[in-house]
């Protein structure tokens, strides 16, 4: 499947919508967040940006898949946390594991590495949103009537 370099995901286990941006620069993915907790059991309880002003978050909680040192975009290694959940885009679904980190400096709420890209896209970085339309229609929140 071909895809632009920024693209409308979802992620059905938590109910949300973000745009991404794929980059096939970047061997994991990393999604915003603006509070990490580790809980006891292995688990961490995280706030998603939803969006550059803050203005949207939604807190979740999940197993902590992996613990990886990940150097940064500045070239400076930290240690991050990786969770597993389930991608949709374009009409592909797979699992796909990704880091919780701070994006907020960021475009991007969502950065797609090449671990979730392999064998399902193929990026076109010449082209903006070539899977999803630039807008999308609108989707009410989990629990809003």
């Amino acid at each position: 499947m071909t895809i632009g370099w920024r693209e409308w995901v979802e992620f059905p286990d938590w109910g949300i919508r973000l745009k991404a941006k794929a980059d096939t620069g970047a061997r994991s993915s990393a999604i915003d967040c603006a509070e990490i907790t580790e809980l006891p059991g292995n688990r961490v309880c995280f706030t998603v940006r939803l969006d550059r002003k803050d203005k949207k978050l939604i807190s979740l909680e999940a197993d902590i898949i992996a613990r990886k040192k990940v150097r940064s975009s500045t070239g400076r290694p930290a240690s991050r946390l990786f969770v597993e959940t389930q991608l949709r885009l374009a009409g592909v679904e797979k699992r796909i594991m990704v880091s919780l980190v701070s994006r907020k400096r960021m475009i991007h709420r969502l950065l797609l590495g090449r671990e979730a890209l392999a064998n399902d896209f193929l990026v076109d970085p010449a082209v903006d949103h070539w899977a999803t339309p630039k807008k999308p229609a609108k989707i009410k929140p989990m629990g809003e009537k």
